[in-house]
Formats: C-alpha cells, structure tokens, sequence
C-alpha cells in the first residue's frame, strides 16, 4: 500500500474496502493511495483484489460451501443444456440452472425480480444465501464504482444512473445477477465426455472451448474455491489472478460496459478459467460471480467524461442504448488484435530509429525550416517522457491534436491539466505542448531531457527568439 504512488505495481493490487468507502469531505490519503491502487492494478493487470470485512467474507465462504453442496447433490440431464449465448435478448431474464458443455460450467443464476422454475412448474431450490450475498456485493460494486468516478474527476455516483434502483421499484427485475457455479464436476457428463488429459498430467493446463472471453458488465466480482481465473495484462500475458486469495480476498475486474461508459479510459478485462487439473477434487472448482450490469432501459454515453476535459474517440461519442450494446457481439480479436503490443512495440522502435537517422542529418528533416523542426522535435520528447510515465502509473493518454490544444489553452478545465494532475508532474515545471513554448525556452527543455541535442543540430538552427 505505500508503495502505491511508485511507477509500477508488481502484482495484483489489493486494496481494503473499508479504506475505498467515500465519506463526506476531503477525501483523507488513505482514500487517495487506494483508489491509486486500484486504479494502477486495473491498468496493469486488468483485475485487483479486494479484502472484505470479516462477516462479508465469512458469508461467501458459506455461499461456497452451498454452492458445492447444491451441484454436487443435484443430477444433470442433456435437456437441461443451455447455450448461454444462444439469445443475446436474453440477456436480463436468466434465471435457474444452466449448464454448458463447451465451457465444462454448471451455473445457478439469482436475479432478484425473476422466480426460478423447474421444467415442470415447481419453484427451483437455490443454494443458500444468495439474497444476502447479492446485496453485499452489489454494495461493493458500487463502492469501487465510486473510487474510479473520483480517479476520474467524474461527479459522484455519476454511475447511479446507468444502473438498478436501489431497492428495486414494483415488479422490476434486476438487471445484475449473481452467479453461482460449478466448472468440471466429475459427475457432469458434458465434462467427461470433453476431458481429454490423462490422471497423471498434473502439469497441464486446460481451458474451454472458449478461451478468451469478455464480460458485457460494469463490474465483476469472482471468489472461488479454486484457483483457475486467468486475465490478461497490460503487457497481453496471462496472469493467475486468484492463485494467492486470503480468506477475505475476492477479485474484481472491469467490463465492456465500464469500458464503453468511460470512454474507454477503463480497459476492460481479457479472462479465460482453468477447467483441467481437477482430478481428484469430488466437487469441480467452484465459484461465486456478481455481475453488475447497466439497467436495460438506460443508454451507455461519453457526455460524463466529456464533460470532465477528457478527450474522448470518435467511436465513443455516439450514444448506445444498452439493450443494443448487450445484443452486439464484441470479440477481443476486435477490440484489442493479438498483435496489437508487438505493433506498438515496433511502432515505437521505429520512431526511434527514425529520429536517430533525423539527428545523423536526415536529408528530409533539415530540409524543414528550423523552427518548424526544432518544434517537432520538442513535441516529439515530450510525448515520449509524458508517456513513460502515465504507462509507469497506468494511466490512459490522449494527446490533443493543434486545432484542440489553441482552444484548451484557454480554458480552465482542459485534458492538459487533467494530464498534469494524474501523472503528478513536478510542480514547476513546465507542462505545455511543445508549439506553445519560445524558442530558446524549446531549445532548454531538449537539452534538459535528451543532453547534447543542441550541439548535435547546432550547425542548422539558427533563427532568433519570436
């Protein structure tokens, strides 16, 4: 936790939820160092760690303990399959028990609003204590969606509009839900009939069908028995995310919702779940899961992110209403390509190569006026050092463009100083684009980041002060 205002966090962050509950008034800097916590790990590794209070996680614990109890006491027939994606319009009303080979899972849906029947009429047994367990982590949710709203700038409970009334209104059903499941249990036949590796390869991971996957949520909240939750990184790697869960821990991760409503300055989570290397364990690998999900009748939109000077892509300014965004298909192929870190990567290198070959005397580059190059050149170092170090802090950039800039300048609240503010640039420093700075003023800012530039162009600059 002190560590939290450093450039990287080198695992998971965990954070306590009592220290990420907003109170009335300054925020204190335990609040502040949280919420950089969990805002740096969700940066990072897409997921963080959240330590709920003792009787929190003491009725989680219980919540497993019937969840293992409820699979393992209850019989599974091909009738009762359901390919959970089948019918995205759906989406709001599942209830009861599903089942999906593909995925080797088992899942008990709790949706408060909507009774759970059996094929013959008779209302369906539940695991015990689901009601109450929805009702803690809904606050939960809520809780880390305040933190993000204050990382953000955004207004408080900026997300109560997007999301079910609290306490749900008449015969309104919720369009959250809570999950209870059950991945390769011994006796689903679906798992037996897909498990191909043999009792003696304890060291082979196997996944679904399905590897990769992307939830349409807010938020989503993960404790399980076992580990076996796999996300991916900042960096496209795969990381075990509950491979080190005290008896309190429970994983949160962000959606495509959050993703969508912020503009996409919150990424939103890669995962895939381990379903092999359970021999010997009589219950499978079991799981709570609290998704929180906008309500159906409300619209996903930037203007809240707008509105606070943040830069916002062309591909989020349109409104979406969220009964159509739950019925479009998003792949992580198309949000994030496999290739996308290598491209970066290359990208980067190239940039690198190209403005070495500009101060050996690229013939192009001196070609251009020497002012105009002197301030392409300063703009150029200054992304580089401010992108070093909102990657370090994991912080997303959009840098504005010239036409942008000129009318940020003269504003109060601009994306420059929201910038300023996130990354903590040193107090004294200049922070301007490039364009706005004198020219001799130019000329100190690259000999204070890339030493000896000035002596290196010395023979072709040469214009006097604007």
């Amino acid at each position: 936790m002190d560590d939290a205002g450093g450039d990287i966090l080198p695992s998971l962050g965990r954070v306590r939820l009592g220290d990420l509950a907003a109170v009335e008034g300054l925020a204190s800097d335990s609040y502040k160092i949280c919420v950089s916590t969990l805002m740096q790990s969700l940066a990072q590794y897409s997921a963080a760690i959240i330590q709920l209070p003792p009787a929190d996680a003491a009725l989680l614990r219980s919540g497993l303990d019937s969840t293992r109890l409820f699979f393992h006491q209850r019989g599974y027939g091909s009738g009762e399959v359901v390919h959970l994606e089948d019918d995205a319009r759906e989406w709001c009303k599942t209830s009861g028990y599903y089942a999906d080979p593909q995925m080797w899972l088992e899942m008990y849906d709790y949706r408060p609003g909507i009774t759970a029947r059996e094929h013959n009429g008779a209302m369906e047994l539940t695991p015990s204590g689901l009601p109450d367990i929805f009702s803690v982590l809904g606050k939960v949710c809520r809780d880390i969606l305040d933190a993000i709203s204050f990382s953000l700038n955004l207004r408080t409970c900026v997300f109560t509009e997007i999301l079910d009334n609290m306490p749900l209104r008449g015969q309104e059903a919720s369009s959250s839900v809570l999950s209870a499941c059950c991945h390769s249990r011994p006796s689903f036949e679906g798992a037996q009939q897909h498990r191909v590796a043999s009792p003696n390869d304890s060291q082979l991971l196997m996944f679904s069908e399905q590897e990769e996957q992307i939830d349409k949520t807010l938020l989503t909240l993960v404790k399980s028995d076992r580990s076996g939750l796999y996300v991916k990184d900042l960096h496209a790697r795969w990381i075990l995310v509950d491979g080190d869960l005290g008896p309190h821990d429970i994983v949160v991760y962000p959606g495509l919702a959050l993703y969508q409503e912020t503009a996409g300055y919150v990424n939103p989570a890669v995962h895939k779940t381990e379903v092999g290397n359970l021999q010997g364990y009589r219950f499978g690998r079991c799981s709570l899961a609290f998704k929180l999900t906008p309500r159906s009748v409300a619209r996903l939109s930037d203007s809240e992110m707008g509105a606070a000077g943040h830069g916002v892509d062309t591909q989020f300014q349109v409104p979406i209403p969220v009964t159509d965004f739950m019925q479009t298909h998003h792949s992580a192929d198309q949000l994030f390509p496999k290739n996308n870190e290598l491209s970066s990567r290359a990208e980067q290198d190239a940039s690198s190569n190209s403005t070495t070959k500009k101060k050996k005397g690229s013939t192009r580059t001196n070609s251009l006026p020497p002012s105009k190059r002197l301030r392409l050149e300063a703009q150029r170092v200054l992304k580089e050092r401010v992108q070093d170090i909102a990657d370090g802090r994991g912080i997303k950039l959009r840098f504005c463009n010239l036409k942008e800039c000129e009318s940020h300048i003269r504003s109060l609240h601009s994306p420059c100083e929201n910038i300023r503010t996130e990354i903590g640039w040193p107090q004294g420093v200049p922070f301007v684009h490039p364009h706005d700075l004198p020219n001799k003023a130019k000329l100190r800012f690259l000999e204070t980041y890339e030493p000896g530039w000035t002596a290196s162009q010395q023979d072709e600059l040469s214009f006097t002060e604007p």
